[in-house]
Protein backbone atom coordinates (compact mmCIF):
# COMPACT_ATOMS: atom_id res chain seq x y z
CA UNK A 1 0.00 0.00 0.00
CA UNK A 2 1.42 3.62 -0.72
CA UNK A 3 2.56 5.75 2.24
CA UNK A 4 -0.37 8.31 2.61
CA UNK A 5 2.47 10.44 3.95
CA UNK A 6 4.94 11.10 0.91
CA UNK A 7 7.02 13.54 2.40
CA UNK A 8 7.49 12.31 5.46
CA UNK A 9 10.38 9.50 5.75
CA UNK A 10 11.13 6.75 8.67
CA UNK A 11 13.67 7.05 10.80
CA UNK A 12 15.78 3.71 12.28
CA UNK A 13 13.06 4.33 15.21
CA UNK A 14 10.13 4.06 13.29
CA UNK A 15 9.46 7.92 13.86
CA UNK A 16 8.91 9.81 10.74
CA UNK A 17 11.27 12.64 9.86
CA UNK A 18 9.46 15.97 9.84
CA UNK A 19 9.25 17.64 6.52
CA UNK A 20 10.37 20.99 5.91
CA UNK A 21 8.56 23.65 7.99
CA UNK A 22 5.90 25.55 6.43
CA UNK A 23 5.79 29.02 6.43
CA UNK A 24 3.85 30.90 8.99
CA UNK A 25 0.21 31.94 8.35
CA UNK A 26 0.24 28.86 5.12
CA UNK A 27 -0.22 25.52 7.21
CA UNK A 28 -2.94 24.63 4.35
CA UNK A 29 0.25 24.50 1.74
CA UNK A 30 1.84 21.51 0.87
CA UNK A 31 5.58 22.45 0.95
CA UNK A 32 6.75 23.98 -2.08
CA UNK A 33 9.66 22.10 -4.99
CA UNK A 34 12.38 24.00 -3.82
CA UNK A 35 11.69 23.31 -0.28
CA UNK A 36 11.18 19.86 -0.91
CA UNK A 37 14.59 19.32 -2.85
CA UNK A 38 16.42 21.38 0.19
CA UNK A 39 14.83 18.92 2.90
CA UNK A 40 16.25 15.75 0.42
CA UNK A 41 19.43 16.93 -0.10
CA UNK A 42 20.21 18.18 3.58
CA UNK A 43 23.61 19.66 3.98
CA UNK A 44 25.96 21.49 1.96
CA UNK A 45 28.22 18.18 1.07
CA UNK A 46 31.42 17.33 -0.50
CA UNK A 47 29.18 15.90 -3.72
CA UNK A 48 27.68 19.58 -3.94
CA UNK A 49 30.64 21.52 -3.08
CA UNK A 50 32.65 19.56 -6.59
CA UNK A 51 29.56 19.66 -8.45
CA UNK A 52 29.27 23.89 -7.84
CA UNK A 53 32.35 24.59 -8.54
CA UNK A 54 33.07 23.01 -11.69
CA UNK A 55 30.01 24.49 -13.11
CA UNK A 56 30.87 27.81 -12.06
CA UNK A 57 34.50 27.37 -13.70
CA UNK A 58 32.61 28.26 -16.70
CA UNK A 59 32.74 32.05 -15.97
CA UNK A 60 36.64 31.38 -15.50
CA UNK A 61 36.75 31.04 -19.40
CA UNK A 62 33.63 33.31 -19.78
CA UNK A 63 35.59 36.40 -18.92
CA UNK A 64 39.07 35.11 -20.81
CA UNK A 65 36.96 35.26 -24.41
CA UNK A 66 35.15 38.61 -23.09
CA UNK A 67 38.17 40.48 -22.57
CA UNK A 68 40.86 38.61 -24.60
CA UNK A 69 40.90 41.29 -27.29
CA UNK A 70 42.80 43.94 -24.81
CA UNK A 71 45.50 41.99 -25.63
CA UNK A 72 45.14 40.85 -28.94
CA UNK A 73 43.92 43.77 -30.76
CA UNK A 74 46.16 46.18 -29.01
CA UNK A 75 48.42 48.57 -30.91
CA UNK A 76 51.88 47.21 -30.10
CA UNK A 77 54.90 49.89 -29.60
CA UNK A 78 57.19 51.43 -32.45
CA UNK A 79 60.55 52.90 -32.54
CA UNK A 80 62.48 55.16 -35.22
CA UNK A 81 64.98 53.02 -36.60
CA UNK A 82 66.17 55.19 -39.39
CA UNK A 83 68.76 58.19 -38.53
CA UNK A 84 67.80 60.03 -41.70
CA UNK A 85 64.59 60.66 -40.36
CA UNK A 86 65.29 61.25 -37.09
CA UNK A 87 64.17 64.99 -37.23
CA UNK A 88 60.84 64.14 -38.54
CA UNK A 89 60.26 60.29 -36.48
CA UNK A 90 60.06 60.78 -32.67
CA UNK A 91 57.97 58.96 -29.60
CA UNK A 92 55.18 61.40 -30.72
CA UNK A 93 54.81 60.89 -34.16
CA UNK A 94 51.72 59.38 -36.28
CA UNK A 95 53.38 56.44 -37.83
CA UNK A 96 50.82 56.64 -40.29
CA UNK A 97 52.56 60.25 -41.63
CA UNK A 98 55.83 58.73 -41.69
CA UNK A 99 57.79 56.51 -44.38
CA UNK A 100 57.22 52.95 -43.76
CA UNK A 101 61.77 52.14 -43.52
CA UNK A 102 61.95 55.11 -40.74
CA UNK A 103 60.06 52.96 -38.16
CA UNK A 104 59.18 49.24 -36.77
CA UNK A 105 57.25 47.36 -34.37
CA UNK A 106 59.03 46.87 -31.24
CA UNK A 107 58.09 43.32 -31.51
CA UNK A 108 57.46 40.50 -34.04
CA UNK A 109 54.29 41.76 -36.26
CA UNK A 110 52.68 38.80 -35.28
CA UNK A 111 52.32 39.83 -31.30
CA UNK A 112 48.98 41.49 -32.62
CA UNK A 113 46.63 42.01 -35.41
CA UNK A 114 46.81 45.65 -35.61
CA UNK A 115 50.85 44.77 -36.94
CA UNK A 116 49.87 41.63 -38.43
CA UNK A 117 47.46 42.98 -41.08
CA UNK A 118 49.01 46.58 -40.98
CA UNK A 119 46.04 48.25 -39.45
CA UNK A 120 47.47 50.80 -37.52
CA UNK A 121 46.30 53.54 -40.35
CA UNK A 122 43.06 51.98 -40.67
CA UNK A 123 40.91 54.14 -38.74
CA UNK A 124 39.44 53.20 -35.36
CA UNK A 125 36.11 51.78 -36.92
CA UNK A 126 38.11 49.03 -38.41
CA UNK A 127 40.27 48.17 -35.47
CA UNK A 128 37.34 48.30 -33.16
CA UNK A 129 34.85 46.28 -35.19
CA UNK A 130 35.96 42.49 -33.78
CA UNK A 131 35.21 43.82 -30.17
CA UNK A 132 31.98 45.67 -31.56
CA UNK A 133 30.98 42.48 -33.35
CA UNK A 134 31.96 40.32 -30.25
CA UNK A 135 29.54 42.34 -28.08
CA UNK A 136 26.91 42.80 -31.05
CA UNK A 137 26.90 38.88 -30.72
CA UNK A 138 26.37 39.16 -27.05
CA UNK A 139 23.00 41.03 -27.71
CA UNK A 140 22.28 38.82 -30.27
CA UNK A 141 22.72 36.03 -28.61
CA UNK A 142 21.24 37.07 -25.06
CA UNK A 143 17.30 37.23 -27.23
CA UNK A 144 17.77 34.03 -29.05
CA UNK A 145 18.95 31.77 -26.54
CA UNK A 146 17.44 32.87 -23.35
CA UNK A 147 14.81 30.41 -23.32
CA UNK A 148 16.44 27.61 -24.20
CA UNK A 149 17.93 26.11 -20.84
CA UNK A 150 14.07 26.83 -19.80
CA UNK A 151 12.41 25.06 -22.51
CA UNK A 152 14.51 22.82 -24.99
CA UNK A 153 17.78 21.97 -23.54
CA UNK A 154 17.97 22.17 -20.16
CA UNK A 155 20.42 24.17 -17.86
CA UNK A 156 23.14 21.72 -18.57
CA UNK A 157 23.28 20.86 -21.96
CA UNK A 158 22.75 24.24 -22.83
CA UNK A 159 25.40 25.53 -20.68
CA UNK A 160 27.53 22.82 -22.29
CA UNK A 161 26.37 23.70 -25.39
CA UNK A 162 27.46 27.59 -25.35
CA UNK A 163 30.53 27.11 -23.59
CA UNK A 164 31.76 24.17 -26.42
CA UNK A 165 30.70 26.26 -29.33
CA UNK A 166 32.30 29.47 -27.55
CA UNK A 167 35.55 27.51 -27.80
CA UNK A 168 34.93 25.77 -31.17
CA UNK A 169 34.90 29.36 -32.08
CA UNK A 170 37.85 30.90 -30.37
CA UNK A 171 39.75 27.91 -32.11
CA UNK A 172 38.54 28.75 -35.50
CA UNK A 173 39.42 32.46 -34.52
CA UNK A 174 43.26 31.37 -34.34
CA UNK A 175 43.05 30.57 -37.95
CA UNK A 176 41.77 33.94 -39.24
CA UNK A 177 43.61 35.41 -42.48
CA UNK A 178 41.76 38.97 -42.31
CA UNK A 179 40.21 41.03 -40.09
CA UNK A 180 36.85 40.55 -41.40
CA UNK A 181 37.16 36.77 -40.41
CA UNK A 182 38.28 37.73 -37.25
CA UNK A 183 35.30 39.84 -36.94
CA UNK A 184 32.48 37.27 -38.14
CA UNK A 185 34.41 34.85 -35.48
CA UNK A 186 33.89 37.35 -32.85
CA UNK A 187 30.66 37.49 -33.53
CA UNK A 188 30.05 33.84 -33.31
CA UNK A 189 32.02 33.58 -30.33
CA UNK A 190 29.97 36.38 -28.72
CA UNK A 191 26.51 34.89 -29.59
CA UNK A 192 27.43 31.91 -28.03
CA UNK A 193 28.79 32.64 -24.85
CA UNK A 194 25.42 34.88 -24.45
CA UNK A 195 24.15 32.47 -21.55
CA UNK A 196 27.01 30.70 -20.17
CA UNK A 197 26.89 33.40 -17.18
CA UNK A 198 23.40 32.66 -16.43
CA UNK A 199 23.24 29.15 -17.11
CA UNK A 200 26.25 28.27 -14.73
CA UNK A 201 24.79 30.84 -12.46
CA UNK A 202 20.98 29.24 -12.10
CA UNK A 203 21.95 25.66 -12.42
CA UNK A 204 24.86 25.90 -9.45
CA UNK A 205 22.44 27.19 -7.37
CA UNK A 206 19.64 24.75 -7.96
CA UNK A 207 22.01 22.04 -7.20
CA UNK A 208 21.61 23.15 -3.53
CA UNK A 209 19.43 24.03 -0.98
CA UNK A 210 17.93 27.73 -0.96
CA UNK A 211 20.05 28.96 2.35
CA UNK A 212 23.25 28.14 0.84
CA UNK A 213 22.22 29.47 -2.76
CA UNK A 214 23.98 33.39 -1.84
CA UNK A 215 27.23 31.87 -1.37
CA UNK A 216 27.04 29.55 -3.93
CA UNK A 217 26.10 32.45 -6.35
CA UNK A 218 29.52 34.25 -5.28
CA UNK A 219 31.97 31.29 -6.33
CA UNK A 220 30.72 32.32 -9.67
CA UNK A 221 32.08 36.04 -9.62
CA UNK A 222 34.92 34.92 -8.18
CA UNK A 223 35.89 32.27 -10.86
CA UNK A 224 35.52 35.49 -13.24
CA UNK A 225 37.48 37.66 -11.74
CA UNK A 226 40.54 34.86 -11.74
CA UNK A 227 39.37 34.29 -15.12
CA UNK A 228 40.03 38.05 -16.28
CA UNK A 229 42.96 38.43 -13.81
CA UNK A 230 44.66 35.13 -15.92
CA UNK A 231 44.76 37.01 -19.03
CA UNK A 232 48.09 38.88 -17.73
CA UNK A 233 49.73 35.98 -17.06
CA UNK A 234 48.93 34.24 -19.97
CA UNK A 235 49.89 37.74 -22.17
CA UNK A 236 52.91 38.00 -20.21
CA UNK A 237 54.02 34.63 -20.52
CA UNK A 238 53.54 34.59 -24.60
CA UNK A 239 54.90 38.17 -24.71
CA UNK A 240 56.94 38.47 -28.52
CA UNK A 241 54.79 35.38 -29.18
CA UNK A 242 52.22 35.35 -31.94
CA UNK A 243 48.66 36.57 -30.84
CA UNK A 244 47.05 33.15 -32.10
CA UNK A 245 48.42 31.37 -29.13
CA UNK A 246 46.80 33.21 -26.47
CA UNK A 247 43.64 32.06 -28.27
CA UNK A 248 44.63 28.28 -28.23
CA UNK A 249 45.71 28.62 -24.78
CA UNK A 250 42.06 29.73 -23.71
CA UNK A 251 39.83 27.84 -25.67
CA UNK A 252 41.21 24.48 -25.72
CA UNK A 253 41.17 24.12 -21.85
CA UNK A 254 37.72 25.49 -22.29
CA UNK A 255 36.99 22.31 -24.67
CA UNK A 256 38.18 20.24 -22.45
CA UNK A 257 35.90 21.95 -19.42
CA UNK A 258 32.99 21.53 -21.73
CA UNK A 259 33.74 17.91 -21.92
CA UNK A 260 34.28 17.25 -18.25
CA UNK A 261 30.78 19.26 -17.50
CA UNK A 262 28.68 16.72 -19.65
CA UNK A 263 29.97 13.66 -18.29
CA UNK A 264 30.33 14.94 -14.66
CA UNK A 265 27.97 17.42 -13.91
CA UNK A 266 24.26 16.63 -13.22
CA UNK A 267 21.21 18.37 -14.40
CA UNK A 268 19.12 20.40 -11.92
CA UNK A 269 16.48 18.86 -10.19
CA UNK A 270 14.29 21.14 -10.46
CA UNK A 271 14.00 21.67 -14.54
CA UNK A 272 14.01 17.68 -14.45
CA UNK A 273 10.49 17.63 -12.17
CA UNK A 274 8.91 20.40 -13.98
CA UNK A 275 9.57 19.11 -17.32
CA UNK A 276 7.95 15.77 -15.96
CA UNK A 277 11.00 13.42 -15.98
CA UNK A 278 10.44 12.04 -12.69
CA UNK A 279 13.24 9.18 -12.91
CA UNK A 280 16.06 11.49 -13.92
CA UNK A 281 14.56 13.52 -11.01
CA UNK A 282 15.04 11.20 -7.98
CA UNK A 283 18.63 9.68 -9.26
CA UNK A 284 19.74 13.54 -9.77
CA UNK A 285 18.53 13.79 -5.85
CA UNK A 286 20.00 10.52 -4.37
CA UNK A 287 23.21 11.61 -6.43
CA UNK A 288 23.73 14.73 -4.82
CA UNK A 289 21.97 13.83 -1.74
CA UNK A 290 23.89 13.75 1.46
CA UNK A 291 24.92 10.20 2.61
CA UNK A 292 22.81 10.23 5.74
CA UNK A 293 20.06 11.53 3.42
CA UNK A 294 19.93 8.94 0.87
CA UNK A 295 18.36 6.17 2.73
CA UNK A 296 14.94 8.28 3.11
CA UNK A 297 14.79 8.93 -0.43
CA UNK A 298 12.42 5.47 -0.87
CA UNK A 299 10.24 4.72 -3.94
CA UNK A 300 7.18 5.66 -1.99
CA UNK A 301 8.79 9.31 -1.04
CA UNK A 302 8.70 9.75 -5.04
CA UNK A 303 5.83 8.03 -5.89
CA UNK A 304 3.35 10.78 -5.20
CA UNK A 305 5.61 13.23 -6.27
CA UNK A 306 2.85 14.33 -9.02
CA UNK A 307 1.38 16.18 -5.82
CA UNK A 308 3.54 18.81 -5.22
CA UNK A 309 2.30 21.87 -5.94
CA UNK A 310 4.59 23.74 -8.42
CA UNK A 311 3.46 26.60 -11.05
CA UNK A 312 4.79 24.56 -14.35
CA UNK A 313 5.36 27.71 -16.81
CA UNK A 314 5.22 27.17 -20.40
CA UNK A 315 7.93 28.26 -22.10
CA UNK A 316 9.86 28.75 -25.69
CA UNK A 317 12.42 29.99 -27.52
CA UNK A 318 10.52 33.77 -27.31
CA UNK A 319 9.65 33.59 -23.45
CA UNK A 320 12.38 36.23 -22.86
CA UNK A 321 10.87 38.81 -25.42
CA UNK A 322 7.34 37.66 -23.97
CA UNK A 323 8.29 38.66 -20.91
CA UNK A 324 9.76 41.95 -21.83
CA UNK A 325 6.19 43.30 -23.39
CA UNK A 326 3.58 41.54 -21.26
CA UNK A 327 5.71 42.63 -17.59
CA UNK A 328 6.57 46.40 -17.54
CA UNK A 329 8.74 46.35 -14.97
CA UNK A 330 11.41 44.11 -17.38
CA UNK A 331 11.09 46.56 -20.01
CA UNK A 332 12.08 49.66 -17.03
CA UNK A 333 14.39 47.74 -15.63
CA UNK A 334 16.19 47.03 -19.02
CA UNK A 335 16.15 50.00 -19.98
CA UNK A 336 17.38 51.47 -17.07
CA UNK A 337 20.19 49.38 -16.95
CA UNK A 338 21.02 50.23 -20.73
CA UNK A 339 21.05 54.15 -19.32
CA UNK A 340 23.41 53.80 -16.98
CA UNK A 341 25.53 51.83 -18.86
CA UNK A 342 25.78 53.99 -21.80
CA UNK A 343 26.30 56.90 -19.18
CA UNK A 344 29.23 54.97 -17.53
CA UNK A 345 30.66 54.28 -21.17
CA UNK A 346 30.29 58.21 -21.86
CA UNK A 347 32.19 59.23 -19.00
CA UNK A 348 34.76 56.68 -19.43
CA UNK A 349 35.25 58.04 -22.83
CA UNK A 350 35.03 61.33 -21.70
CA UNK A 351 37.81 60.55 -19.17
CA UNK A 352 40.41 59.27 -21.64
CA UNK A 353 39.93 62.13 -24.34
CA UNK A 354 40.39 64.98 -21.31
CA UNK A 355 43.41 62.65 -20.10
CA UNK A 356 44.80 62.43 -24.00
CA UNK A 357 43.96 66.17 -24.38
CA UNK A 358 45.93 66.96 -21.15
CA UNK A 359 49.04 65.04 -22.42
CA UNK A 360 48.80 67.26 -25.38
CA UNK A 361 48.76 70.44 -23.93
CA UNK A 362 51.92 69.28 -21.81
CA UNK A 363 53.70 68.54 -24.41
Amino acid sequence: MADPNPLLSRTSSGEPEAAPPLREGKLDRRPSLDDTIEHCIGEFGWTQILQVTLVSFAWFFDAQQTFISIFTDAEPKWSCINSNFSSSCNENSNPCQLPSESWSWDFPASTSIISEWSLECAGSIITGLPASAFFSGCLVGGFALASLADSALGRKNMLVLSSLLMSLTGVITAASTNVWMYAGMRFIGGFARATVGTCALVLSTELVGKKHRENVGIIGFICFTLGFLSLPVIAFSLQGSSWRLIYLWTCVPSVLYSIAVFFLVRESPRWLFIKGRKEEFAETLRSIAAPANRSNLTQSFFGRCAEWEEKKQETDIFSALKILVEKGWSCRRLVAVMVVDLALALFTTACRWASATCHLICI
